[in-house]
């Protein structure tokens, strides 16, 4: 877990197609530490916080604060019969969406073709801020 990441470029729409909405979709996110927030940010370097003009928006995670139950107790079942009718395990990885129209259509308008998305963890009062884990993320933008 690291406490900042920075993507390689993401595209950016082309700027000759308008877009109404874009959309930064996280997939894969580590739930299982402390509480954070995930701050974004276009661009290399990170801001220092939402009046930077890099800011893009933030996620929140509700997190479990490690697993504290019996051996196990914590692992993810690799097989879900589809006919259980279980709610999910509660450390399945989560989804996350922000939007981040403004921000994206500013960079367009700029003539940036791509750009990386930077994200810095925060979490509350001197815990540690390594905990920021995701498979990927995704920049989605609709006509």
């Amino acid at each position: 877990m690291v406490d900042r990441y920075v993507s390689p470029p993401v595209e950016l729409p082309d700027p000759e197609v308008s877009f109404a909405r874009a959309d930064l979709v996280f997939y894969g996110i580590d739930h299982s530490g402390s509480s954070f927030e995930a701050q974004i940010f276009f661009g290399a370097k990170a801001g220092s916080g939402p009046d930077d003009p890099t800011y893009a928006g933030s996620f929140f995670i509700f997190g479990h604060g490690g697993c504290f139950g019996d051996v196990g107790h914590c692992d993810i079942p690799e097989r879900v019969d589809r006919f259980d009718l279980r709610p999910p395990h509660q450390l399945l990885p989560a989804t996350r969406v922000v939007t981040v129209t403004d921000s994206v259509r500013r960079l367009v308008e700029a003539g940036e073709r791509a750009t990386p998305v930077t994200v810095v963890a925060r979490t509350p009062g001197s815990r540690s801020d390594k905990v920021l884990q995701f498979d990927t993320v995704r920049l989605l933008s609709y006509a």
